[in-house]
């Protein structure tokens, strides 16, 4: 028999809180191929926040529910399923639309498994930024260790996995933020050094390295901010954007990509998952960032968890500048319809 779940669900575009609805649907039992899963943790980026206002640049089939990570154990099984037991804890795919109780997908497209001892939480995060975050690092420069790293909006999800992954292979790591005050938290997660943004940014990149040079700069900023980066990097050096918190398209002068040789890449994790790799390379990344997860060397503060039932505080929470840690759905944390 069908089970009833609770989910998100929006069906227009507009201010996340406003559109987000909460809806109890029925979920079919798994065919021939498939499981069930309860999703026990599914975080909100700020992807999440953008494909609900409509502003994530690719085109939506509208009703959806949102969500395109999280983890979960099998509850049910269909036939022809050997790989997988009841209880097992799971990767949710991420056409599933994470921000709901229980899903029912196909048991080959799910990428990683976790011991069941593992944190569900911390294994929720496993699907976007840490392979966002290693796969910049690797598929571009080759570095070697002692190497320098830049990157900006170095305290967002994606930054806080680079430091750590950089710290891991021997790399290091120059961090651009917006504002003092974040030494502490930076020292934390291995950072190397940390300097503000602004006209001066080359400078203070030299001092902070002592003018050792940098091969690789990671930008989720955009604008102004890219020519800051490039300007940074050595000569040949590259800069990678994977994002644009400013609202603006990169700028590069020709001093840069012309003079310097400096190269701009974009990278967006759904081409790779899609055009650019084959599923073996898939499970491999993804196996190497589960097990580093679960030893703990990577790893995301969580400000605060939420059931389904309080969607809208729960994004309005994730929306809030100056959080300490990511906004995570609990779904099983309250009992299903």
């Amino acid at each position: 028999m069908p089970s009833r779940a609770r989910a998100v669900q929006f069906a227009r575009f507009g201010e996340p809180t406003e559109v987000a609805e909460i809806v109890v649907e029925d979920v079919r039992d798994p065919g021939p191929g498939e499981v069930t899963i309860d999703i026990e943790a599914a975080a909100i980026n700020p992807s999440h926040l953008l494909t609900l206002q409509g502003k994530y640049g690719i085109d939506f089939e509208l009703p959806m529910v949102p969500g395109s990570e999280g983890a979960g154990t099998i509850a049910a099984i269909g036939p022809a399923v050997a790989r997988y037991r009841l209880g097992d804890r799971v990767l949710v795919p991420a056409y599933a639309g994470s921000w709901r109780q229980r899903a029912t997908v196909k048991a080959a497209d799910i990428l990683a498994d976790f011991p069941r001892a593992a944190d569900p939480v911390q294994c929720s995060m496993l699907l976007a930024n840490p392979p966002t975050a290693y796969l910049m690092l690797t598929r571009y420069v080759d570095l070697k260790p002692g190497d320098w790293v830049i990157q900006n909006a170095a305290n967002s999800a994606v930054g806080q996995y680079l430091i750590q992954l950089c710290r891991h292979y021997g790399w290091r790591t120059v961090n651009v933020v917006r504002r003092k005050g974040m030494e502490d938290f930076f020292a934390r997660l291995g950072a190397d050094a940390v300097v503000e943004d602004g006209p001066d940014l080359t400078d203070r990149v030299k001092t902070a390295t002592g003018g050792a040079p940098v091969r690789l700069a990671i930008d989720a900023v955009a604008g102004a901010a890219t020519a800051r980066l490039a300007a940074c990097v050595e000569k040949h050096g590259t800069v990678i954007n994977y994002g644009m918190l400013s609202g603006e398209p990169c700028h590069m002068p020709p001093r840069e990509t012309v003079f310097r040789n400096v190269s701009l890449r974009g990278f967006w994790l759904t081409m790779w998952l899609r055009e650019y790799s084959t599923r073996h390379d898939r499970e491999q990344v993804y196996a190497l960032l589960r097990d580093l997860i679960v030893r703990g060397v990577l790893h995301a503060d969580v400000e605060a968890t939420y059931p389904i039932s309080r969607a809208r505080e729960a994004l309005a929470h994730a929306a809030r500048g100056g959080r300490a840690g990511k906004i995570v759905f609990a779904p099983q944390s309250e009992a299903l319809p």
